[in-house]
């Protein structure tokens, strides 16, 4: 039977979804199969969005009509058969998974005082445990609750929820006032018992609107700007009802203006304001009343620099501003800073640890994808490094940047100029405060840096002319960073050629000790399992000697990612069956790994199913520790790694993350040009855990 969590509240607007996500994330890393299962749906006739949102999530593999249970017109007409209906759904979904997670009602459509009570009988039934929801905040208006108001709405709570014989789980106080938050948990104790209980501070940016929300509302249509740009959270409204000079002191950052649409001169104004490195900087304009505009002025709009979303609508100025404040934001799968937002707050004030321990969930011996691509996540947070993106002009960069900081994986340097690169993330809606911004163009660093690649390169005729222009290139002015301990590791290639970004590793960093072959692996996360592919990326046609050293710096880079070091050498032919130049070179390469790594479990050469499948491996090495049970998977050139993990990954549905590169003496990795923001992010992870290794490696006694 599968572990499951009620998660409710006791009236609207708590950030239930908020603390769902939270729980749905921290299971998803912890077991194979999770579920969503939302008890009663806003509608029977419109789809549900915080399920949809739920069920988005990357851990979850169920179909949005199996997860719901009934309407809340079901729930009107008949409690009890309603009842009877949720937990007959519930059991289908339960049957599918290993955990459930199960999201009460919103109090929207039945909004009485019996809709808690409602909630904790279908936790009852449902042999969930509650995990209670609490907000922070007052519903009329008055801002944050006291910690005695939020311990007596608990004690009402708790009646109702024992009444119906609901099991409390835990108790979180949502969007609490940030400065009270220790008080709020005490007030809360007193009375929870051995239920834990937990604070989660208000964050404004959770509870802001899109600008395409507000569109909606206003029934508004795009006049100018970029629509990429609609999808930017505003953080205030400002009704330009009064003179452009008085409108101009009243701008606030992220704010959307509402202007009517007569009213060139202020539409100007603010467009020449959001411009302006000395006014805060927008997130649309709203023109309402439904006035065209003039000509000649949508001409001066079309001559400016602006992407800035200009919306027009036809209501009154009135009209506009009740809907906009009317309009609440939604944690929607598709605001990725409002999801980094919503996961770094729970990680930062719930214990994952205790709330897996209560709900007797275990690690599962299966490792899914999702499951370790959190693990990296959560080793680099262990230990943040410090990593260079040479690539702040390309927006991918810019939205990995913001989920990494966020989340706290990792101190980034982004190369670019600050002025640029902090408006294009402002416009996009990103937060990358904590980012450091550097020019190659840096006069300081670029004399040092030139100085010190003619120190490097001098036998190769560089002169330092030559150094100054070379060192401005974005991948060799990240590289000498790392290089000069500037920086722990550089992640590059979105918007560059492999050559372009592991050029200067060659030249400056140059290969470990005892390595003479920089290669690389990609780590293929199948269903179940995680193995590593060598090299697939690098060396076209590698000799017996290189083919070792591939070998080696793979088992290393397995160790570092904790995946077990069974090596296979693999090649058409299995043992002793075949010959020839090929089958040679492997077999030369895997005597070279067993004489200079003892230790290290090899075998080869070895066909790819018998070093996969188990019953394949009995049957043709017998007596192979590596034969079915293979998990580093050395190919004998380029043409073969390459086109097997692409065949893997597209065949078998596996997640392939690299090319990791090895070899180096600190670590540079490489991204395709194609990478989505998460390949960016696991890359910038997998890079700080190997500086994380040579941290430790240079702190170990000899």
């Amino acid at each position: 039977m599968a572990r499951s969590i009620y998660i409710t509240s006791v009236e609207g607007h708590a950030g239930k979804s908020t603390i769902a996500l939270g729980v749905l994330d921290t299971l998803s890393h912890e077991t194979e199969r999770v579920g969503v299962f939302r008890p009663v749906a806003r509608s029977s006739e419109s789809r549900d969005y915080v399920l949809e949102m739920l069920l988005a999530h990357d851990g979850v593999d169920l179909d949005y009509d199996e997860c719901v249970g009934v309407s809340y017109e079901d729930v009107h007409q008949d409690p009890d058969a309603a009842l009877s209906e949720i937990v007959s759904r519930y059991k289908s979904v339960e049957r599918q998974c290993d955990a459930v997670v199960i999201l009460g009602s919103d109090y929207t459509d039945v909004g009485s005082p019996t809709e808690l009570s409602f909630n904790a009988r279908i936790a009852a039934n449902l042999g969930a445990p509650v995990l209670l929801v609490l907000g922070g905040q007052s519903s009329d208006e008055h801002g944050s609750r006291s910690p005695d108001d939020m311990r007596q709405i608990f004690g009402l709570a708790r009646q109702e929820l024992e009444s119906a014989h609901a099991q409390v789980l835990g108790v979180i106080a949502n969007r609490a006032d940030p400065d009270r938050l220790d008080d709020i948990v005490a007030a809360l104790g007193i009375d929870a018992g051995r239920a834990p209980v937990w604070a989660i501070p208000e964050d404004r940016f959770l509870i802001a609107p899109s600008v395409a929300s507000l569109m909606g509302a206003v029934d508004g249509t795009l006049f100018r700007g970029d629509p990429a740009l609609l999808g930017r959270e505003s953080l205030g409204v400002v009704v330009a009802a009064m003179s452009m000079e008085n409108v101009l002191t009243r701008l606030i950052e992220g704010g959307v203006v509402v202007v009517p649409g007569d009213r060139s001169d202020v539409l100007l104004a603010v467009l020449m304001a959001h411009a302006a490195e000395t006014f805060p900087s927008l997130s649309g304009i709203i023109l309402n009343g439904g006035f065209e505009i003039l000509p000649q002025i949508a001409l001066l709009i079309d001559g400016l620099d602006n992407s800035l979303p200009i919306i027009r609508n036809k209501l009154g100025t009135y009209d506009t501003a009740l809907r906009i404040t009317q309009t609440r934001g939604r944690l929607a799968a598709d605001s990725q800073r409002k999801y980094d937002t919503a996961l770094a707050l729970f990680e930062q004030h719930v214990d994952a640890d205790v709330l897996l321990r209560l709900l007797d969930v275990s690690r599962s011996d299966v490792v899914t994808p999702l499951m370790f691509e959190y693990d990296l996540l959560d080793r680099a947070r262990a230990d943040p490094q410090h990593i260079v993106l040479p690539e702040g002009g390309d927006d991918r960069i810019l939205r990995a940047a913001s989920t990494l900081l966020r989340r706290g994986v990792a101190r980034l340097t982004i190369l670019g100029e600050e002025t640029e690169i902090r408006a294009r993330a402002t416009e996009l809606g990103l937060d990358i405060t904590e980012a450091t911004i550097l020019s190659p163009l840096d006069p300081e660093l670029r004399e040092r840096f030139a100085e010190e690649y003619v120190r490097l390169r001098s036998h190769r005729g560089v002169q330092l002319e030559e150094a100054r222009e070379t060192v401005t290139d974005v991948s060799y002015f990240g590289t000498m960073m790392v290089h000069l301990g500037l920086a722990d590791g550089m992640v590059s290639g979105a918007a560059h050629t492999t050559a372009h970004t592991i050029r200067p590793g060659f030249e400056i960093i140059k290969t470990d000790p005892g390595v003479s072959i920089v290669s690389s692996v990609f780590l293929m996360c199948l269903e179940d399992r995680v193995l590593v592919y060598g090299d697939c990326a690098v060396n076209p046609d590698p000799n017996a000697e290189q083919l070792a050293d591939i070998a080696i710096s793979s088992a290393t880079t397995a160790n570092q990612f904790r995946i077990e070091q069974r090596i296979a050498m693999l090649s058409y032919s299995t043992g002793e069956s075949g010959a020839g130049a090929d089958v040679d070179k492997v077999r030369s390469a895997t005597e070279i790994v067993r004489t200079r790594r003892p230790d290290l479990k090899v075998d080869g050469p070895i066909q790819y199913d018998a070093a996969v499948d188990a019953s394949v491996g009995r049957s043709k090495m017998p007596d192979s520790e590596v034969a079915g049970r293979a998990t580093v998977f050395i190919f004998p050139d380029l043409n073969t790694g390459n086109n097997t993990y692409k065949a893997v990954q597209r065949s078998a549905g596996a997640v392939a993350i690299g090319p990791v590169l090895q070899g180096l003496r600190k670590p540079i990795n490489d991204l395709s040009r194609g990478a989505l923001v998460q390949d960016i992010v696991n890359t910038v992870a997998i890079t700080a855990i190997q500086a994380q290794a040579l941290d430790a490696a240079i702190g170990s006694p000899s």
